[in-house]
């Protein structure tokens, strides 16, 4: 995935655009809201960046569908529809990335929304991979956190780059961010064995 640097042309199919802002923009509605549940201003800044980045596609979407249509009035036309849905997923970012702002300004939600959200049946957890883990060095498919704890890694940020849905041979590194999504106590001992306060991985 892409760096979140200065936006230049680079020829990338629209259909792989789209995606990716689909899959960002969702990914950041679950991270703003859990920012705002637990207070958490890293993962709200987090939510922050990954708006930039939704704005950097829509930027280079909107270049792939001019050089598309080249002044073909037909093309243009067709090409309508593509940039209303991408139009759509940026709406969305920017709706997180407002949720996110309360968390920044220290604004608060009301503690109603807290005590709906205790009884959520699925959670997002962030935990920071550390060296002395278990996890590191293995393959997610190795780990079968969906079977073991009732757990999906939804994505992983490795340095300043984004892995979302990250694949079956994806390899765990030490200081990897890993977003996690499943059952509380499952997601809560996860965040323990990545941060190496859990030193046993349990077998099924």
């Amino acid at each position: 995935m892409p760096h979140f640097d200065r936006i230049e042309y680079k020829p990338i199919p629209v259909r792989d655009l789209l995606i990716e802002m689909k899959n960002i923009s969702e990914l950041m509605i679950d991270l703003a809201y859990s920012a705002a549940l637990f207070n958490d201003k890293e993962l709200a800044e987090d939510v922050l960046t990954l708006e930039e980045y939704v704005d950097n596609l829509s930027y280079l979407l909107d270049m792939e569908i001019m050089v598309a249509a080249q002044g073909d009035p037909s093309d243009a036309q067709d090409l309508i529809g593509v940039s209303t849905v991408a139009s759509a997923a940026d709406k969305i970012s920017d709706a997180a990335a407002d949720i996110a702002d309360i968390v920044t300004r220290n604004i608060g939600i009301h503690p109603i929304v807290g005590e709906i959200f205790e009884n959520v049946q699925e959670r997002l957890m962030k935990a920071t991979v550390k060296k002395d883990s278990v996890i590191v060095g293995k393959q997610l498919k190795e780990l079968d956190l969906a079977a073991r704890m009732g757990v999906d890694v939804i994505a992983i940020r490795r340095n300043r780059d984004w892995i979302i849905n990250p694949e079956e041979d994806e390899r765990i590194y030490s200081g990897d961010i890993l977003i996690t999504r499943g059952a509380p106590e499952g997601t809560k001992e996860f965040k323990d064995l990545a941060e190496g306060k859990l030193t046993t991985l349990e077998e099924e």
